[in-house]
């Protein structure tokens, strides 16, 4: 079974063709295989109800998430996920007294799954679609598989330095992450090795370009200014910059040596810089080693998995 955050199955058409049915619920409920939908709404008790095109969905208080019963998963894991798709095994049908057809589900039962059978798998180095779920000033948590939360922290998600997570990922967003390492169930994540190394940013520009860039720090030397999230510049300093700001920069020199850029900054363009789409370098789905730095380089920046 495939495993993957939540709402990457709903539009298959094969969940579509559980979903519509009682007969493809039932068939579901005896294979027991893991659908989505919406859900719309979150009852004074704590319970979910689903949009099935067939039946009323119902997602008991208790069956919400993986802890929620035995007080290690807080009541905020359901109420967050109105609007939003869900996971879940059909656990029971039956037709009520007016004749609807209603569905007992389990989100609990999913993510059991998933984690007795993919994220209890997962090793070092291995690489996976999560789902951010939530930004909080020192990371981002995401949905690894079915709900099931980790955390990829701010360090982690480039070498070009930033303020804050979302300057690099917005909510509800599908990313590529590396599991860094495993310990009693948790799951540490890191973003930053999947944007290439310092050679592979630098081959995109030239000595001589004005291209696009967002300030990122600004010292008393110079200002630092990210071209790509793993790959940053130093301008000389200027007057009226601030951090977010987008500008358009003159390479003035590309030092693999070094792993420098200089750069003069042209014009500012914007007062806020909203994350651009990620590029990834790496199209294995497991790594072991990294090097970001340049092969001409005395440092050596890397990662072992």
């Amino acid at each position: 079974m495939n495993f993957r955050p939540e709402g990457c199955l709903y539009a298959l058409p094969s969940n579509q063709r559980y979903i519509s049915s009682a007969e493809g619920l039932t068939e579901a409920m005896e294979k027991g295989v893991i659908l989505e939908a919406k859900a719309i709404l979150c009852t004074s008790s704590h319970d979910l109800i689903v949009d099935l095109p067939c039946a009323k969905g119902i997602i008991p208080r208790e069956e919400g998430a993986i802890g929620i019963s035995e007080g290690k998963t807080r009541d905020i894991a359901i109420i967050s996920r109105v609007n939003k798709i869900v996971c879940f095994k059909i656990t029971e049908l039956e037709l009520t007294e007016t004749g609807e057809l209603e569905a007992k589900l389990s989100r609990k039962a999913a993510q059991t799954d998933c984690e007795n059978n993919f994220v209890s798998k997962l090793k070092s180095g291995d690489i996976i679609d999560a789902r951010i779920s939530h930004i909080e000033k020192f990371g981002s948590f995401v949905d690894i598989g079915c709900g099931i939360p980790s955390l990829i922290p701010i360090d982690a998600m480039s070498v070009s330095r930033i303020s804050h997570p979302t300057d690099r990922f917005i909510n509800g967003q599908l990313i590529k992450v590396i599991v860094k390492g495993t310990e009693n169930k948790r799951i540490f994540l890191t973003h930053k090795e999947l944007l290439g190394t310092w050679e592979e940013n630098a081959r995109k520009f030239r000595t001589g370009e004005t291209v696009p860039g967002v300030v990122r720090s600004i010292e008393n030397y110079g200002v630092f200014v990210e071209l790509t999230p793993n790959l940053a510049g130093l301008a000389e300093t200027r007057e009226g910059i601030s951090v977010g700001q987008s500008v358009s920069v003159y390479i003035k020199a590309i030092i693999p040596e070094k792993m420098k850029v200089k750069l003069i900054i042209v014009d500012v363009c914007g007062e806020y810089a909203p994350p651009k789409e990620i590029e990834y370098f790496i199209s294995s789905d497991h790594i072991d080693y990294w090097k970001y730095s340049s092969e001409s380089s005395d440092k050596n920046i890397s990662t072992s998995f």
